[in-house]
């Protein structure tokens, strides 16, 4: 691994050395600078140069020096809108499009004060459009920070959630793209993570760290690789340029007894800066909970992210990211579980330099090392049979380490990329199981189906003789387990290297109006099990100015790779998991899956007020993930599936600030149709599916996000509105009042469910005798009349849900000009919508919606 990462860094070097040979941004971000002269071509000093996107709001400014040269650097990939002034001169004004890490070089010329001013911009709204072959969303510093974030730890998963149409949403941060479960994977100033970033997983970059997100749900790049249904390329902010030091600290109160602390400190010049975070939150329901009231659910999550630049000359930038984090949290409790306590620590390391040198003015070198180590704990109960209806300890480590580095060329109509990513992922695993309960896994049944303890029994030949029958739905691989029967724990150690090699080349290529975007990626996949693909890819897009439109359409090749936390005992158990094999009889590696995925979208805008894209994606995969989760723990386990057909839409309409308002809707559908059988895992919460086709939860017919907002001038008061509708993900563990009367009281009771006017109690469940086919249902699922339900055509789903948020604030409270006092009181679940995320699922467990939820911050900006 290490002879083979540093010759093809050393190769990707030699052919940049190669090219004929300013300072510069690193990572995804780009670069903007010039020289700003007079009519007679004499330098403009102190000149105010200013880009802004009208759609993100995204604006930087900067000051031209004596030589009459500008620099905005660590710029987001987008169009914008750029004016220079200065005084006794006519304003410039021109549109620059950001694509990549090619500085752009603008010779700006002023006219003389009374003269015509200089304006070369479309028209017809078209400075709203992007016209690029793959659909995305843009979300930048400010949008973020107004969002109504109501998931300690995981704001950053809800940024993107909210953000995006193509995302359903789910429990503790999760959440799915494109009808994927988690196939995320997180570019952060050009370091790659395909890891999960969850709390429930590892820890994720503070939002008060980042400058810009750019959402990709089309067509990857080639550059990007591993897991694609949604690429999250974002920048972080950095302390170069800065005129004078500048920071925040906010202190903020909420419900659930939760307190957060925030705190920025920017500060640095045109040649060294620094940013740093520092954040920590604690709160009294920091998972979602099983249970409406938390209960058991108390956590703290605590963050340092630390950016370091320094720009020598005008062709080299290094930088440096180190982030530390930790998440500490209970296991939140069930009415059946009261007395458990389980707990789970997870931390985080992250050290990630980056170099660039610019060759000319064309071309770019960029060389980004990276090493991320992720520690998860997880502790039982002092008495493990406290926990129900298995005890349960894990300890594991995910070390991930490497480098990518490419050579960006932009010359005439080309913007060609090569590069190489090399990775290797170091697991280590230790995980302690062992079943509590005799009622979980009975041997025997009674006449009624009942399930009887009969702790001394383990062959299930034996029930006979004891006056009873056998359990058809017996798990016979946990019997060894059964602690309640004379077994032993399931103890498993297991460790493994993951070693990834990719090369790639893309070009984007552009004809007039017409964008086009070839590449090629080469991945191989050394793990458990040995793979490679080649995976070309290809788009177009084409701009019909008069009307204001974008068209666009792509093929994607891609190779997708498996979830590595957990993987060395998933990849042991074989089909069906531990719960159908005795261990090791039957083990099945997770193979790398492939994937052809096809998208076609248009963006049209409507004047210069309002912008509307809309994209429809097909994506058929061969060897489809998910997570197999551990009853209600965060343990999961990557699974794999035969094949998944999804396909969808994804929409949003928007207009860019108007006096102060702004209002963006996203949108989106999805059909997820997965194909047994089902390799991996541990234990199931309910039936995964066999060898039939059936929807996974990720499966949703709608879900919307409307955001609202008014802002009187640039940090004046504030108000904003959050409407989030969802159809409801599907939930098959209650297909029918069969299911349905088979739970206890407290499941029944989290479900709403009825029969007629009879409803259960957390300690008794409703029975056939108060039950017919005629008179149930619930109000928080969906359960399909009876003898209706399908897994494919028909299956039961989580209720409809609306969810309503509502803020109010000020950036400037006594209208100061140099230190600034803030103000924000935000309301997340007004109505107090009492409502499911999921039930019973073998891919999440069950999770209520966050109760109505109160959060007052005061803040401090210099």
């Amino acid at each position: 691994m290490k002879r083979t990462l540093a010759l093809s860094v050393l190769g990707v070097v030699c052919l940049a050395l190669t090219l004929p040979v300013e300072a510069q941004s690193l990572g995804g971000a780009g670069t903007v600078g010039g020289t700003v002269a007079d009519p007679s071509g004499a330098v403009v000093p102190k000149a105010t140069v200013t880009i802004v996107n009208r759609v993100t709001n995204y604006r930087q400014t900067s000051t031209t020096d004596n030589n009459g040269t500008f620099r905005l650097t660590n710029v987001p990939p987008n169009p914008y809108h750029l004016e220079a002034s200065a005084p006794s001169f006519a304003s410039y004004e021109q549109d620059v499009d950001v694509r990549g890490t090619v500085p752009l070089d603008l010779k700006i010329k002023l006219a003389l004060a009374g003269t015509s001013s200089t304006v070369t911009v479309e028209a017809a709204g078209a400075d709203l459009l992007e016209n690029v072959p793959y659909a995305h969303n843009d979300v930048d510093t400010k949008t973020l920070g107004q969002l109504p974030i109501n998931s300690p730890g995981s704001g950053l998963s809800d940024a993107v959630m909210l953000s995006s149409g193509a995302v359903a949403a789910d429990s503790n941060g999760f959440f799915h793209p494109l009808g994927d479960h988690a196939q995320t994977s997180f570019s952060v100033d050009g370091q790659p993570i395909g890891d999960q970033q969850s709390k429930s997983f590892s820890t994720q970059l503070p939002l008060n760290a980042v400058q810009s997100m750019e959402l990709i749900t089309g067509a990857p790049p080639a550059e990007f690789g591993d897991k694609t249904s949604l690429i999250v390329n974002t920048v972080t902010k950095s302390g170069l340029g800065q005129k004078r030091p500048t920071g925040s600290f906010v202190a903020q109160w909420g419900s659930f007894a939760t307190y957060s602390e925030e705190a920025t400190l920017a500060m640095g010049g045109p040649k060294v800066g620094n940013f740093i975070s520092v954040d920590a939150i604690r709160s009294g329901r920091f998972l979602d909970t099983p249970e409406f009231t938390p209960i058991h659910a108390i956590g703290n999550n605590g963050t340092i992210f630390d950016r370091f630049d320094y720009q020598p000359n005008g062709r080299d930038a290094f930088h440096l990211n180190i982030f530390a984090a930790r998440n500490w949290f209970q296991i939140p409790n069930t009415y059946d579980q009261l007395g458990q306590d389980q707990r789970q620590k997870a931390s985080t390391f992250n050290f990630a330099p980056g170099y660039q040198h610019t060759f000319g003015a064309k071309t770019v070198l960029t060389v980004n090392p990276f090493v991320r180590k992720d520690w998860v704990n997880y502790y039982p109960s002092r008495d493990p049979f406290a926990d129900t209806p298995a005890t349960l300890a894990q300890k594991r480590t995910l070390t991930n380490w490497g480098v990518k580095a490419d050579v960006a060329y932009a010359s005439g109509r080309h913007n060609i990329k090569v590069g190489t990513q090399l990775m290797q992922t170091r697991l280590n695993e230790n995980f302690t199981f062992g079943v509590t309960d005799p009622g979980f896994n009975a041997v025997c049944v009674d006449d009624n189906g009942d399930p009887q303890e009969l702790p001394g029994i383990t062959n299930p030949a034996n029930c006979g003789a004891a006056g009873f029958t056998e359990n058809p739905n017996l798990i016979p691989g946990l019997i060894p387990y059964d602690l309640t029967r004379g077994g032993a724990p399931f103890q498993f150690k297991g460790s493994a290297n993951v070693n990834q090699y990719a090369f790639y080349i893309q070009d984007s290529i552009k004809f007039g109006n017409l964008n086009l975007q070839a590449g090629l990626r080469v991945d191989s996949y050394h793990g458990l099990v040995t793979d490679s693909s080649a995976q070309p890819r290809v788009g177009a897009s084409y701009l019909i100015k008069p009307t204001g439109t974008v068209i666009r359409a792509s093929y994607s090749r891609t190779f997708e790779t498996p979830y590595n936390e957990n993987l060395v005992l998933s990849s042991a158990t074989g089909v069906g998991g531990l719960a159908g094999n005795a261990f090791g009889a039957a083990s099945v590696p997770l193979p790398p899956g492939n994937r052809n995925q096809y998208n076609a979208g248009l963006e049209q805008a409507f004047g210069r007020f309002l912008v509307a894209s809309a994209d429809y994606f097909w994506k058929y995969t061969n060897n489809a993930y998910d997570f197999g989760t551990l009853f209600d723990t965060p343990i999961a386990f990557p699974i794999s599936w035969r094949k998944s057909k999804l396909d969808g839409v994804a929409v949003r309409i928007g207009t860019p600030t108007l006096h102060g308002f702004q209002w963006t809707t996203t949108m989106g559908h999805t059909r997820a149709r997965y194909f047994g059988p089902e390799t991996g895992g541990l234990v199931f919460n309910n039936d995964v599916g066999g060898d039939a086709v059936f929807r996974i939860d990720h499966d949703q017919a709608f879900q919307q996000t409307t955001n609202l907002r008014y802002q009187h001038g640039s940090s004046g008061p504030w108000v904003a509105f959050t409407w989030r509708y969802d159809s409801g993900l599907v939930a098959g563990a209650v297909g029918s009042l069969e299911d349905a009367l088979g739970l206890t009281g407290a499941q029944q009771s989290a479900i709403g469910f009825f029969c007629g006017s009879a409803r259960p109690t957390i300690d008794t469940p409703l029975t056939d005798s108060q039950c017919t086919t005629s008179n149930y249902g619930a109000t928080r699922l969906v359960i399909p009349k009876e003898g209706t339900e399908n897994d494919d055509h028909n299956p039961p789903r989580v209720a409809p849900r609306h969810v309503f948020d509502i803020g109010a604030g000020t950036d400037n409270l006594f209208h100061t000009e140099r230190y600034r006092t803030t103000l924000r009181f935000t309301v997340t679940n007004l109505g107090n919508k009492v409502a499911l995320y999921n039930f019973l699922s073998t891919f999440s467990g069950t999770h209520f919606v966050t109760p109505r939820a109160y959060q007052a911050a005061i803040g401090f900006v210099f």
